[in-house]
């Protein structure tokens, strides 16, 4: 069975938006991989967490900030697809 992500994010700090852009950059990259995308509005203030099925890949208070849409790319890909290419996505930036 394909496993669903589920984006919980905090609605009083108007983070609905990151979360609906983060949901569809997902389903779209990940099209044949994921059973869909949930969007959680949490009762806990300032959180913004991403899981996969029941394992946490991404929390915004422990990395003390968000990432790239890359990044949460990358992380879904290693847990979902880990032989799935993301092309211009995997590449490293260069200093």
């Amino acid at each position: 069975m394909k496993p669903t992500v589920t984006i919980e994010y905090c609605p009083k700090c108007g983070w609905l938006l990151r979360a609906a852009y983060m949901a569809q950059e997902l389903l779209t990259t990940f099209a044949d991989d994921l059973q869909g995308v949930l969007l959680k509005p949490s009762e806990v203030s300032g959180r913004y967490t991403i899981c996969i099925g029941e394992q946490r890949v991404f929390d915004r208070k422990e990395t003390g900030g968000f990432l790239e849409i890359k990044e949460v790319k990358q992380l879904v890909r290693d847990v979902v697809a880990p032989g799935k290419s993301l092309g211009h996505a995997d590449r490293k930036m260069q200093d």
